[in-house]
């Protein structure tokens, strides 16, 4: 506390009452608390009184003492104007801020709000409460108190107990606003996560290309099935399916597995290359049996950890491109497939027992799933009789458009010449399916269903609560986003942070959309 206010200076009254004043309304500003301003001040008060000889009052009593004296310096240097005029017994003019409340002095030398409720038997504070300057920090301070009183709810509830409290904070609305805006606290518990606009097709989803040269990766199950008949019992054991989708097509094409490591991984991949032929580019997640696969059988990947690795330029014609942690909307052409995939399994293993589903069955319900998936339409089926064929993904697989073949109505062919020559008929069907695919499945793809608008970018240093799925909210971690990994476009969806738990400091990468922002350093 600086020399003027010292104590030990006071010796009287009018010093103590100097002294203070000396405090002035701008030293209030070093305070955070409203709690720890009151104290300060009950402090200094009674250090005066003990250099008069004084006697100290009751807790309570100083308190509320401390509380008066900092509402009525702010309230005499704010409303200077105002207390001169109504100490003179005369209105307040017109151009005050505060003319419309009617305002008056009280028997303690405090401005409080007039009005037309003076009659009532309710207490002063609440028919006249005290008068409060919004723009001061104080009214900020005061805000921020009776906000942690009510446990951090909302506006409407934090307004209630101010204005029980016997304040009136002129703009009140607008600063509680703005208050519970920038609270950490509130959003810690209802924040909204950080979105950035949607970003753009990879040119690998939008370019005519043979089926499954752009593929997206995933797995789904297990599923139980039965692998030898005991005595009385069976014994069973686990598969999964791992499913290949044409980026472009979408196709699928799935292979089952006994066992999510990387050998069973890198089986299942063979397999598909050999019958689909080369891939120049997979997508995936983060999956531990895909990641350790890579390197056994070394395919060059694109980690988002390592962003410059993504300007090298691969030579080796097959790269995996792997999507960040806990991003599964970044992998939703093939995300999507396993749903639908599932749903078909479902209807099939409805009428079939434990005790009957082999490896074979399964094997042969899978090969039928693939082959209904890949016939679904990839548009709305057209009501216009000179279109009746269905553009599907089996159109193009299997060069067949179910029990007709005839396609002299949508190729300016010979007839004859085309069911003469096979070529001519299967290269047909392939520029019927990529005409309609360009001019009716492309453009569905060009609108936004979410995260229309552009969102704030998260800079390094920010503070963000990342989100945990294994424990509820008021317990998800704060941490340090050190490193941002912007788009083409210059937009950040995915970033770095850094979280210290128990001394143990852990980094994750994780998509915007799995933070919420607490503090920013702009």
């Amino acid at each position: 506390m600086d020399k003027e206010v010292r104590p030990e200076i006071c010796t009287s009254k009018t010093q103590i009452e100097v002294s203070s004043n000396q405090l002035g309304t701008s030293r209030f500003n070093r305070f955070s608390s409203w709690r720890k301003l009151v104290r300060a001040v009950m402090t200094l008060k009674r250090k005066a009184r003990n250099v008069k000889g004084e006697n100290d009052t009751s807790p309570v009593d100083a308190y509320e003492e401390a509380q008066d004296f900092i509402l009525q310096t702010v309230q005499k240097e704010v409303y200077a104007r105002e207390f001169h005029s109504l100490e003179e017994g005369k209105p307040i003019r017109k151009d005050s801020s505060v003319s419309s409340l009617s305002p008056f002095i009280d028997q303690q030398g405090m401005i409080r709000v007039g009005g037309r409720l003076n009659k009532t038997t309710y207490d002063t504070s609440q028919k006249n409460p005290l008068l409060i300057p919004g723009r001061h920090h104080i009214a900020t301070l005061l805000v921020r108190h009776y906000h942690d009183e009510t446990k951090h709810q909302g506006r409407q509830i934090t307004e209630g107990a101010v204005r029980s409290a016997g304040l009136w904070i002129t703009g009140g609305k607008r600063l509680i606003s703005s208050i519970l805006h920038l609270c950490v606290t509130c959003r810690k518990l209802r924040g909204k996560y950080a979105y950035q606009r949607m970003a753009d097709l990879p040119t690998d989803r939008l370019e005519p290309s043979p089926p499954f040269t752009f593929v997206g990766v995933d797995a789904f199950g297990p599923l139980n099935v039965v692998t030898r008949r005991t005595r009385g019992d069976s014994a069973s054991s686990k598969r999964w399916g791992i499913i290949f989708t044409c980026l472009v097509t979408r196709a699928i094409h799935i292979e089952l597995v006994d066992s999510m490591s990387s050998s069973a991984f890198i089986n299942s991949l063979r397999r598909f290359i050999s019958i689909r032929g080369k891939v120049k580019i997979f997508r995936s997640d983060q999956g531990t049996n895909i990641v350790g696969a890579l390197d056994d059988m070394c395919i060059d990947a694109i980690n988002v950890d390592d962003a410059p690795v993504k300007e090298f330029l691969y030579h080796s014609g097959t790269k995996w491109i792997f999507n960040p942690p806990h991003a599964s909307h970044m992998g939703g052409a093939w995300e999507r497939m396993i749903g639908v995939v599932k749903k078909v399994l479902d209807s099939m293993l409805r009428g079939i027992s434990a005790q009957n589903l082999t490896h074979d069955v399964l094997s042969t319900f899978m090969a039928e799933a693939c082959a209904i998936v890949n016939a679904r339409p990839l548009v709305s089926v057209s009501s216009d009789p000179q279109c009746p064929f269905v553009l599907s993904p089996s159109m193009l697989l299997t060069q067949k458009l179910g029990d007709s073949t005839d396609c002299s109505d949508f190729r300016d062919l010979d007839l004859k010449d085309m069911y003469r020559s096979e070529w001519k008929r299967v290269q047909a069907l392939a520029e019927m399916f990529w005409s309609r695919w360009k001019t009716e499945y492309l453009h569905s793809l060009q609108s936004r269903r979410k995260w229309k608008e552009d969102g704030p970018n998260i800079q390094l240093g920010d503070v963000v609560l990342l989100k945990d799925r294994d424990c509820v909210r008021n317990q998800w971690p704060m941490s340090v986003v050190i490193d941002v990994f912007p788009s083409e476009d210059d937009r950040v969806r995915k970033v770095k942070v850094k979280i210290v738990r128990d001394g143990k400091t852990s980094f994750f990468i994780r998509p915007v959309s799995e933070v919420v922002p607490l503090l920013s350093v702009y």
